[in-house]
C-alpha cells in the first residue's frame, strides 16, 4: 500500500523533529512556515512541498498535523477561508499534536465532522530528542475508526501510542499529566530554596528526599539544575508550563470545579515568567524562589 499523504503545520523543535522522523520513513510531506523558517528549510530541502496558507496544507493531504503552542493558533489555522477545514479532503484526519483545551478540542472536533473529516487530539511526552527516533508517547482521542486508520502513521512517530477514548480524552490527560508535574517541580524547586534559607546543603536534603517514597524523575530533573547546575534537564520553558497548568485550571473551570492544588503553581510560574523568565527552563524555578526568599 503507498503512504497516505501527509501535512505539518507547526514545525518548531517538537514539529521539526517530527518531520524529519516522518522524511526518514518516507512519507511525502507538505509544510507551511509558521514562526521560523529553520526547520521549514531543512524539510524542504528533503524534498518537502512549501505552500502558502493552512487550506493548501489540507488539499493536498491525507493527514493533515498541527503541533502548535496554543488553542488560540490551533484555531487560527483551523479557521477561515485559508484555514484547515476549508481545504479538508473528504475522509481526511487532523491531528492536534499540541496540548490544547479539551472544550475547544470537541468544538473543532463537530466543525471537522461537518466538513467531511475526522479529528483526533494526540498531546505528546517526550522530547524532541526521542521524536527524531520515533520514540514519542502518544495520548491519541476521537473515533476508533479514523485512529485505526492513522495508527501505522503514529507508530512510526511513537514507541507508546494509546487511545484514549472520546475526542478531548488526550488532552484531558495531558493536562492532569503536565498539572502533576509542573506541581512536583515547583515544590522541589521551592524546597531546594528553603533549604538555602534554612542553612542546610542542597545536596544534603536531596539525599535524604530520595532514599525515601519521594523520588522521582521529576524531582532529579529539578536536582539537575538546583545542585548541579544543567537547566537542560527538564528542557521545558517556564511560559510553556504557566499555558498549561492555566489550561489545567481552565478546564476544571469548565467543567464546574475549582482547582486547588493548582492555585499555587501557577501563580508561582505566571508570576516567573512576567518578571523576565519566561524562556528560562522549569528547573530555573529554584532560582525563582531563592530570589524571592532574599526579598
Amino acid at each position: 500500500m503507498s503512504k497516505p499523504t501527509i501535512g505539518f503545520i507547526g514545525l518548531g523543535l517538537m514539529g521539526g523533529a517530527m518531520v524529519g522522523r516522518l522524511q526518514d520513513q518516507g512519507y511525502a510531506l507538505t509544510v507551511i512556515a509558521n514562526r521560523t523558517r529553520t526547520y521549514v528549510d531543512q524539510a524542504v530541502a528533503r524534498g518537502a512541498t512549501e505552500v502558502k496558507t493552512a487550506k493548501a496544507v489540507a488539499e493536498a493531504s491525507d493527514i493533515i498535523m498541527l503541533c502548535m503552542d496554543t488553542s488560540a493558533n490551533v484555531e487560527a489555522r483551523m479557521h477561515g477561508e485559508d484555514g484547515v477545514i476549508a481545504g479538508l479532503k473528504p475522509g481526511a484526519v487532523v491531528i492536534d499534536f499540541g496540548t490544547s483545551l479539551p472544550g475547544s478540542t470537541r468544538a473543532l472536533g463537530d466543525e471537522v465532522a461537518a466538513a467531511g473529516g475526522h479529528y483526533l487530539d494526540a498531546p505528546l511526552g517526550r522530547t524532541p530528542s526521542h521524536a527524531k527516533d520515533g520514540l514519542l508517547n502518544i495520548m491519541c482521542a476521537g473515533d476508533e475508526a479514523a485512529f485505526a486508520k492513522v495508527r501505522p502513521v503514529l507508530d512510526d512517530l511513537g514507541e507508546n501510542v494509546f487511545h484514549l477514548g472520546a475526542l478531548g480524552s488526550g488532552h484531558t490527560i495531558k493536562l492532569i499529566n503536565n498539572f502533576f508535574g509542573m506541581t512536583v517541580a515547583n515544590a522541589m524547586a521551592e524546597a531546594f530554596a528553603m533549604a538555602d534559607v534554612a542553612g542546610v546543603p542542597r545536596q544534603d536534603l536531596y539525599d535524604v528526599m530520595a532514599a525515601g517514597p519521594l523520588k522521582s524523575g521529576m524531582m532529579d530533573f529539578v536536582k539537575g539544575y538546583g545542585v548541579d547546575g544543567d537547566p537542560n534537564q527538564l528542557a521545558f520553558a517556564i511560559k510553556n508550563a504557566a499555558k498549561d497548568v492555566g489550561y489545567y485550571a481552565q478546564m476544571a473551570s469548565d467543567a464546574g470545579v475549582e482547582s486547588v492544588m493548582s492555585k499555587g503553581a501557577l501563580a508561582a510560574l505566571s508570576e516567573a515568567r512576567d518578571s523576565g523568565r519566561a524562556d528560562d527552563m522549569v528547573s530555573q524555578m529554584v532560582d525563582f524562589y531563592a530570589d524571592k526568599f532574599k526579598g
